[in-house]
């Protein structure tokens, strides 16, 4: 694992989004995973700002999001679609048919089948990702299977109140949620982890550690061929 330390969000923003810009310059037609979350919306930022300023195109890339709230419509300003699309999606050229997204609303069954199949004809050239406070990648909680493919979710107590700000109060909080499983992530031939601030120094640390367990998915990472971890002085703070 590559592991790239910075100043502060800015700095750690502006260098994610400068490989995916690098990438999408050297594959126009780059297969590009996508994360939800405070952490991500810098590195959107940036690359809004390299397609304003005409350095890249998104017209043929396609997008794959990790993962959705279960019971949330798509026009929710909670739901994952929403939130992609008022941070990124609006702001570039990217087509519209070119989107996959996993559904939390309707027959989960086959949303889960809809967006495993989508998933399985292509292959993600580069996979965004966050790390949660108890290292879950994606909506992957601890204990999930490392072979685990798209499947529904019961979110962690922890994971929910991280995510409660987002919301009036925790009740608000969905319970459930449809996640890309970890062998889904670890598909993709390249993954850039993003994690910032003091709250994600201990998630940070154990990933490094070298001890791979099902109890902190983030480990499995360790095992993949290509990732790059960039990380603010916060979160990085024991790295050396």
């Amino acid at each position: 694992m590559k592991v790239i330390k910075c100043n502060n969000y800015d700095e750690m923003s502006e260098i994610s989004a400068n490989l995916i810009v690098e990438d999408l310059e050297a594959n126009p037609q780059l297969v590009l995973g996508c994360a939800t979350g405070s952490t991500p919306i810098g590195t959107y930022k940036n690359l809004i700002k390299a397609y304003e300023n005409k350095l890249v195109s998104f017209k043929d890339v396609t997008t794959f999001n990790l993962d959705e709230y279960v019971g949330l419509e798509t026009t929710h300003e909670q739901s994952y679609r929403f939130f992609m699309e008022d941070n990124f999606f609006n702001h570039i050229d990217l087509n519209k048919e070119n989107i996959n997204f996993p559904l939390g609303s309707g027959n989960l069954d086959e949303c889960i089948k809809k967006y495993q199949g989508e998933l399985d004809k292509k292959v993600i050239d580069v996979q965004i990702l966050g790390i949660g406070s108890n290292g879950h990648i994606a909506f992957n909680e601890p204990g999930t299977s490392f072979d685990s493919h798209v499947h529904t979710v019961k979110l962690d107590t922890q994971t929910r109140e991280d995510n409660k700000r987002f919301f009036n109060n925790l009740d608000e909080v969905p319970e459930f949620a449809i996640s890309m499983g970890i062998k889904d992530i670890m598909a993709a031939k390249k993954i850039i982890i993003l994690a910032n601030g003091k709250n994600k120094k201990y998630a940070v640390n154990e990933m490094l550690s070298g001890l791979k367990t099902e109890e902190f998915p983030a480990s499995i990472l360790m095992d993949h061929p290509d990732v790059t971890l960039i990380v603010d002085s916060e979160a990085g703070e024991d790295i050396e």
